[in-house]
C-alpha cells in the first residue's frame, strides 16, 4: 500500500511539472502601491508558476527571488542602453545584477532582457544606435564572467519589427521592417551565435483595438473563418499563429529560419476598452493555454513554445499613451486577487488561482461626491485633477465604470485619488465637493477600491504623490 501511494504521488508531481512547462509570467511594478516582493514570489510558487520576466533588476525583488528556484529574466530599461555602450559599465551591470546572485540559494537567472521594445515606431529611432552595442557588451560581459553558457542576452521586441507587404499580406512573405532590416540581421546573427533566443511580444488584442474592421474571432483560437496563405496554401484561423509565422518567415529570409523564438509577452486586458473584459480574457486564455500544454506550436514552427503571459498584476501607474487598457493586463488585480478562473495547466479545468496571502488593506472607507455640495461650477476641474494623479481608466468608453451617472463619475475619481494618497483626510475635500463615507460605493461592475499599504519598494511613487498633494493643496481646499 505504501508503494502504491508513493507511485501515485510521483505521478501527480510529474504530471504537474509537465503541464506548466514553458509558461512564465511578466512581473511589472509600475504601481502606486506595490505588493511586498516576498508576497508576490509566494503567490507565484503557490500557483506552480516557474518562470518570471522582470523589467529591471530591483534589489528588493531579487532578494525575494533568492532561493525560490524560479527561473528569472532580468532587464535593462531602455533609458540605460546608452550607458551599456561602454563595456566597463556593462561589466559592472552584470557583476551587480547577475553574478552577484550566482550562488547556491541565489537567483536562477536565465536571461537578460536588453531594453524593452526599443524599435517601436513611436520611439522615432531613439534607441536605434544604442541597442545592438548594449546587447553585444552585455553578452560579452556575461561570457567574460563565466556565466554566458547559462545566461543569455536577448532583446524583447514588438511585433512591429516585421511584417508582410500590402500586396502579399500573408505569413510566408514576412520580412523585417525595411528601415531596420540590416540592424535586425546583425542582432539576429549575434544572438544566434551565442545561442540566445529571439524574443517577441505578440498581442492579438491590439489587432482589435481601434480597428472595427478586423475579424473579431480571428483574435482568439476558436470560430474564425480560415485565411489561406497564397504562398504556402496554409490555412490560418487566428492572428497569433499568423503573426508568429510572419516572424518565422522573416528569420528565414535573414538566413536564420531555425532560430529559437521566445514569446516575451502575450495576454488579454480586462478593462479600459470595449474589448478589454473578463469574458474575452477567459476566451483568449482558454484557447492559448491548451495549445501551449499540447505543444501544438504554429504551422511553420510546430512544437514547444516558451511563453511569458502578460501580465501578473495590474499596474495603475503605467503610461496610458497606447490606451487605457495598459493598466489592466494582470491575471491578478493590483492586490493579488485573481480576476477570473483559469487553468495554467492548459486542461481548461478553470478555477480561481491562488491569490496573494495575508494582504493588508487600508481602512474600509471611501471618498465620494458630497450630495450637499452647493457650488458645482468647479466639479469638472476637480474630477480632472483627481484623474490626473490617479487611475480613472475604468471610466472610459466600454469600461467597467462607463455606466455611472455624473455623480458616480465624480465619486469614482475622488475615491481613486483618495486611495492613492493613502486615505489622507486632506485628499477628500475637493473644494467641498467630496466627503468620506464608510459605506462601500461600488456599483454593479464598477469596483470602488480600498488601497493596500505601500510596501517599502513603492516609496518613490508615494512620495511623489505626497509632494503633488502639498503643492496643489490650494486646489483642493
Amino acid at each position: 500500500m505504501g508503494s502504491f501511494w508513493f507511485l501515485k504521488w510521483v505521478l501527480f508531481v510529474g504530471l504537474l511539472g509537465s503541464l506548466v512547462e514553458g509558461i512564465g509570467v511578466n512581473w511589472g511594478t509600475m504601481a502606486s502601491h506595490k505588493l511586498p516582493p516576498k508576497t508576490v514570489v509566494q503567490m507565484l510558487k503557490d500557483n506552480g508558476i516557474q518562470k518570471v520576466k522582470l523589467f529591471d533588476a530591483d534589489q528588493n525583488t531579487m532578494t525575494a527571488l533568492a532561493g525560490s528556484g524560479l527561473e528569472v529574466m532580468v532587464a535593462i530599461p531602455n533609458d540605460q542602453l546608452s550607458a551599456m555602450n561602454v563595456y566597463d559599465r556593462a561589466k559592472e551591470w552584470v557583476k551587480r545584477n547577475v553574478t552577484r546572485y550566482n550562488f547556491n540559494g541565489g537567483v536562477n537567472i536565465k536571461y537578460v532582457a536588453v531594453g524593452n521594445e526599443p524599435f517601436l515606431k513611436s520611439y522615432n529611432g531613439s534607441f536605434m544606435n544604442t541597442t545592438f552595442p548594449a546587447l553585444q557588451n552585455i553578452q560579452n560581459a556575461l561570457n567574460e564572467a563565466g556565466v554566458g553558457d547559462s545566461v543569455k542576452a536577448t532583446v524583447p521586441l514588438n511585433a512591429d519589427v516585421y511584417g508582410s507587404p500590402d500586396n502579399n499580406n500573408y505569413p510566408s512573405f514576412g520580412r523585417f521592417r525595411s528601415d531596420i532590416s540590416d540592424l535586425m540581421t546583425q542582432i539576429v546573427q549575434f544572438m544566434n551565435k551565442n545561442n540566445a533566443p529571439f524574443t517577441v511580444n505578440i498581442y492579438p488584442f491590439l489587432s482589435l483595438y481601434g480597428n472595427d474592421d478586423f475579424p473579431f474571432n480571428y483574435a482568439f483560437f476558436d470560430g474564425a473563418t480560415p485565411i489561406v496563405d497564397s504562398g504556402t496554401g496554409i490555412q490560418y484561423t487566428n492572428v497569433f499563429d499568423a503573426n508568429f509565422d510572419t516572424l518565422v518567415s522573416s528569420l528565414k529570409a535573414a538566413g536564420y529560419g531555425n532560430m529559437n523564438i521566445l514569446i516575451g509577452e502575450v495576454g488579454w486586458p480586462t478593462d479600459g476598452d470595449k474589448n478589454a473584459n473578463v469574458g474575452n480574457a477567459i476566451r483568449f486564455y482558454n484557447g492559448l493555454l491548451p495549445r501551449l500544454a499540447g505543444n501544438v506550436g504554429t504551422p511553420l514552427r510546430p512544437g514547444h513554445i516558451e511563453v511569458y503571459l502578460f501580465s501578473l498584476l495590474d499596474e495603475d501607474a503605467k503610461s496610458i499613451a497606447p490606451g487605457n487598457f495598459e493598466r489592466h493586463w494582470g491575471i491578478f488585480g493590483f492586490d493579488g486577487k485573481p480576476k477570473f478562473p483559469m487553468d495554467l495547466s492548459g486542461q481548461n479545468q478553470n478555477k480561481f488561482l491562488v491569490g496573494a496571502q495575508n494582504v493588508q488593506y487600508l481602512a474600509p472607507k471611501w471618498c465620494v461626491f458630497n450630495p450637499n455640495a452647493k457650488d458645482l461650477s468647479k466639479l469638472a476641474d476637480n474630477i480632472d485633477y483627481a484623474c490626473t494623479f490617479s487611475d480613472c481608466t475604468a471610466l472610459g468608453y466600454g469600461s467597467s465604470c462607463n455606466n455611472l451617472d455624473a455623480n458616480g463619475n465624480a465619486s469614482y475619481a475622488f475615491n481613486m485619488y483618495y486611495q492613492v494618497q493613502n486615505q489622507d483626510d486632506y485628499a477628500c475635500n475637493f473644494q467641498g465637493l467630496a466627503m468620506v463615507t464608510t459605506q462601500n460605493a461600488s456599483q454593479g461592475t464598477c469596483n470602488f477600491i480600498t488601497e493596500i499599504p505601500s510596501s517599502s519598494t513603492s516609496t518613490g511613487p508615494t512620495l511623489m504623490c505626497l509632494v503633488l498633494l502639498v503643492v496643489s493643496t490650494f486646489l483642493l481646499l
